[in-house]
C-alpha cells in the first residue's frame, strides 16, 4: 500500500485535530511532521500516536519541554519560524496542511510551494495578506492550492469540471453567527461567552469570534478573490442560517452549482487530503424531510461593520487587507481577554485602516511590517 506523507501546521488546533481524526481512519496516510503553538501535552500525545519524524513548537520553551517529554522517541523537535520552514520543506513530504492561525503561516507556505508541495490551505491570512505573492508562485511551480475552508471547498467543488470563464458570480454563504438578527445596540453588552456560542459550527475561539462579527466572512471574500481569480464585485455574501449550502457558483447561463452537506469540517479536510477522490466518511447526513426548509437573508452590514470594512480593504488592495486582518487579530485577542467590548472590534479595525498608508504590491517584509504597525497602533489607542 502506497502511503501519502503529510505534514500539519497547527496540529493541536481545531482543523489539525480533525485532520488527525481522518488519518486514524485512513491507514494510507502517514504523518511526517507536526507543528503547534504552545500545547505541549497534546503535541506529546500526537507524537506518540502518529510517530512523525519532526515536530515543531512555536516557542523555544515549549520545544525544550517537548524534547524532554519525548526523549524516549525517535523524533526531532524544532522551534520557531526556522522549524516551521524546515518541516514544510522536508523532501519526503507530499502535502502540507496549513492550519496555523495568523500570518506566521505565510513563510512556511511559500517555502513549501517553492519545494513543490501540495498545499491544503486552512490559513486564511496567507491569501488575505499575501495572495498576490502566493497564487503566482503556486502557478509558477505547478502546485495545487486545495482549500480546506468549508466555503472555499464548496466553491472549489462547484467549479469542478466546469468552464471557469463562464462564472458570473460566487455565492459565499454565512450562518450569520450567534448574533444574527440582533440590532447594533444589543451587541454592545455581548460578552465573550455569548460570542462563542456558535449555532452550527465547532471552531477555535478566534474563528468563532470572527464569525460572530462577520469579519470571518470578509476574510473569506478576500480569500475567494485570490483562490478563484474572481473580481470583488462578483462575490456575493448570503446569510444562510442552516449552514447546509456551504457556498455556490452561478454561471453565465443562470445555472447555479452548489455543494451541500451537514456542518462538519471533516468533509472539506478529507476532500483536500484525497482530491480528486471521494472517500467514505462517517457522520450525519442531510435529512431534507427533517430539515423542512432552507432560508436566506441579506447580511446586515450596518450592524456588522466588519464585513463592509473587509470589502473596503479588499477594494483598496495592497497592504490594506493586511492591516484589516492584523487589526482584527489584535482586537479579537483584546476582546477574549475582556479588555474591550464586542463593538470595539470593528471600531479598532476602521481606525487602523484610516491610519494606514497603503503600500502597493507589498513584499513579505512589508506585509509583516504593516502587521506590526497595526498592532502597535492599537496598543497606543488602548493604553
Amino acid at each position: 500500500m502506497q502511503r501519502k506523507k503529510i505534514g500539519i501546521l497547527g496540529s493541536t488546533g481545531s482543523i489539525g485535530t480533525q485532520t488527525l481524526e481522518i488519518v486514524r481512519k485512513n491507514p494510507d496516510l502517514t504523518v511526517t511532521a507536526l507543528a503547534a503553538g504552545t500545547n505541549v501535552e497534546l503535541m506529546e500525545r500526537q507524537i506518540r500516536e502518529f510517530h512523525p519524524e519532526k515536530a515543531v513548537m512555536w516557542s523555544e520553551a515549549a520545544a525544550a519541554d517537548l524534547k524532554c517529554r519525548t526523549a524516549d522517541l525517535d523524533v526531532e523537535v524544532l522551534s520557531g519560524m526556522e522549524g516551521l520552514i524546515e518541516v514544510s520543506t522536508m523532501t519526503e513530504l507530499e502535502l502540507l496542511v496549513t492550519a496555523v492561525v495568523g500570518m506566521i503561516g505565510i513563510r512556511p507556505t511559500i517555502a513549501a510551494i517553492e519545494q513543490g508541495k501540495t498545499i491544503a490551505l486552512a490559513n486564511k491570512e496567507t491569501l488575505v495578506t499575501a495572495g498576490h505573492i502566493i497564487m503566482p508562485l503556486a502557478a509558477e511551480h505547478g502546485v495545487p492550492i486545495l482549500p480546506v475552508d468549508s466555503e472555499h471547498s464548496a466553491i472549489f467543488q462547484s467549479l469542478h469540471g466546469e468552464n471557469k470563464e463562464r462564472v458570473s458570480k460566487i455565492i459565499l454563504t454565512a450562518s450569520g453567527g450567534p448574533f444574527r438578527g440582533r440590532r447594533k445596540e444589543e451587541l454592545s453588552g455581548m460578552t465573550m461567552e455569548d460570542a462563542l456560542r456558535h449555532p452550527n459550527w465547532s471552531m477555535g475561539q478566534k474563528v468563532t469570534i470572527d464569525s460572530a462579527s462577520l469579519v470571518n466572512k470578509g476574510l473569506e471574500v478576500m480569500e475567494a478573490g485570490w483562490l478563484f481569480d474572481v473580481p470583488l464585485e462578483q462575490i456575493q455574501v448570503v446569510v444562510h442560517p442552516q449552514s447546509i449550502i456551504h457556498s455556490a457558483v452561478e454561471y453565465a447561463d443562470g445555472g447555479i452549482m452548489a455543494q451541500l452537506g451537514v456542518p462538519d469540517m471533516k468533509l472539506p479536510i478529507q476532500y483536500a487530503l484525497f482530491y480528486p477522490d471521494r472517500r467514505p466518511l462517517e457522520g450525519k447526513r442531510v435529512d431534507f424531510f427533517a430539515l423542512g426548509q432552507l432560508t436566506f437573508e441579506k447580511p446586515d452590514t450596518e450592524t456588522f461593520r466588519g464585513l463592509a470594512l473587509a470589502y473596503e480593504a479588499a477594494g483598496m488592495g495592497g497592504s490594506m487587507p493586511t492591516v484589516f486582518n492584523a487589526a482584527n487579530e489584535k482586537a479579537v485577542a483584546l476582546f477574549l481577554r475582556h479588555k474591550i467590548g464586542f463593538l470595539q472590534i470593528p471600531e479598532l479595525i476602521e481606525r487602523c485602516m484610516g491610519h494606514h498608508k497603503t503600500v502597493e504590491n507589498p513584499s513579505v517584509e512589508q506585509i509583516l511590517q504593516a502587521e506590526a504597525e497595526a498592532y502597535e497602533y492599537i496598543e497606543s489607542l488602548i493604553s
